[in-house]
């Protein structure tokens, strides 16, 4: 799969949070901080996985050859990957 710039920025966003969490902590900034950072990472990882499976779905459904595949199947296994990302 191909992965589109939106995707990319979204995980060099997390990439700089996951950073700035590290910087909190190295100067030993109080938990609920650090909790609130990492909550935030959480929060913007599982809309990425969100926007790489609706992607995925999208480009699988609309291709030519998709005629040939079950389309409940591949919105099965797209729900499925998002619940198992949980």
């Amino acid at each position: 799969m191909q992965y589109d710039s939106k995707v990319t920025v979204r995980m060099k966003k997390i990439e700089g949070q996951l950073r700035g969490i590290l910087r909190m902590m190295e100067e030993e900034r109080d938990c609920k901080e650090v909790i609130t950072q990492l909550s935030a990472v959480r929060s913007a990882a599982d809309r990425t996985i969100g926007v790489i499976v609706t992607d995925n779905l999208i480009d699988c459904i609309s291709k030519e050859d998709a005629e040939t595949f079950d389309k409940n199947t591949m919105v099965k296994q797209s729900v499925d990957l998002l619940v198992k990302s949980r």
